[in-house]
């Protein structure tokens, strides 16, 4: 059976119907039966809220009253999001108003920070992360045997091309450490691919684009209203169809062709079954660019500086570098263009809907 993508055009008035009728286009029930608790992955690209960056919490909203309404309740949902070195899953769960949503539907917040992590033994042939990480790899003791639902937005990354569902597990299952994967980012994109098929019996995604991330994602970003949500049983396919929709080939995206060769899933737009609105002749006209943290990382990483990288990121050391990330990120940027961007954003109509989630 082909790869189905289900794709909506939308408007605040609607979308948290829409929500629903997106996931039903998806088949979300042949997926996400309710026989087991469900993984709500969250999507924290940055503490503080930033359109386009975080799930947003009409997302959020939407998709747990589709999922309520169903087999699931409260109980057996639990929403979940990690830390990186340069966020805080309780806090940014504050700042981009997801508490207030799941405090109305009766589900607790679980941060990953507060969860067991134990080793496990992968059976797949991994590309790179079991040399990233010899000792093995941790992961969350809850996420083996549930199913999960990722909450991606539909944006650029200055080191994977696009960012969307597969990337999205890159935050539950690495621990705070997964920078040192940013070298092989692509490789350790199909390597979580392939832990998911082992832990997961089911894995589902849906993903909004109502304001998408354009140049220096995941964070610096310029907020585009495109109006657009999808979901998928196929993260490789909602993945390339997020792809496709921002302006890019999808199989000229290293993670998305080796996915597709692996049989991991479908990343051949022909190949895809697109149901919902047409997507026909739609282009954002993205581009990725690389904000300064993530330019500076890569001339450490993989330029002509690499022969600094043991130094100063596998070292007592690398202390620096999230200390920099922060500083210029939440204390020049974000007050200057950061700020702008915002105002600007709080004009449009998702913006204005955001206003009126901050207020319940």
């Amino acid at each position: 059976m082909a790869s189905k993508v289900s794709v909506i055009f939308t408007k605040p008035e609607t979308i948290l119907e829409d929500y629903t009728r997106v996931m039903e286009g998806a088949d979300w029930r042949q997926s996400l039966t309710g026989e087991r608790e469900l993984l709500l992955k969250l999507n924290l690209s940055w503490t503080k809220y930033f359109p386009a960056c975080s799930s947003q919490p009409w997302q959020l909203d939407g998709v747990l009253r589709t999922l309520l309404d169903g087999p699931y309740t409260p109980e057996t949902i639990v929403p979940v999001e990690n830390k990186t070195v340069v966020t805080n899953p309780v806090k940014g769960a504050r700042n981009n108003l997801w508490m207030p949503v799941l405090d109305a539907h009766g589900c607790r917040f679980q941060p990953l920070t507060d969860v067991e992590w134990t080793v496990y033994k992968f059976k797949s042939d991994l590309l790179k992360l079991n040399h990233i990480f010899p000792e093995g790899i941790e992961i969350p003791a809850i996420y083996p045997g549930r199913d999960i639902l990722h909450l991606p937005t539909v944006k650029t990354h200055g080191h994977s091309i696009t960012t969307g569902a597969i990337k999205n597990a890159f935050g539950g299952l690495l621990r705070e450490v997964r920078h040192y994967a940013h070298k092989y980012i692509h490789e350790v994109m199909v390597d979580l691919l392939l832990m998911q098929r082992e832990l997961h019996p089911n894995v589902f995604a849906v993903m909004d684009g109502t304001v998408a991330g354009d140049g220096a994602g995941p964070r610096t970003m310029f907020p585009r209203v495109h109006n657009v949500i999808l979901a998928s049983a196929d993260s490789v396919a909602i993945d390339a169809v997020a792809a496709k929709l921002m302006g890019f080939d999808p199989m000229e995206i290293p993670y998305l062709r080796m996915a597709t060769e692996m049989g991991l899933g479908e990343g051949r737009i022909k190949e895809i079954e697109i149901v919902g609105d047409p997507i026909d002749g739609v282009n954002f006209g993205f581009e990725t660019r690389k904000s300064l943290v993530i330019w500076g990382d890569q001339m450490l990483r993989l330029g002509p500086l690499r022969f600094l990288e043991r130094l100063l990121l596998h070292s007592p050391l690398v202390v620096w570098a999230p200390f920099a990330s922060n500083v210029y990120h939440d204390y020049v940027w974000y007050p200057t263009v950061g700020n702008k961007r915002i105002r600007e954003f709080s004009n449009t109509v998702w913006g204005q809907l955001f206003d009126e989630y901050s207020k319940r």
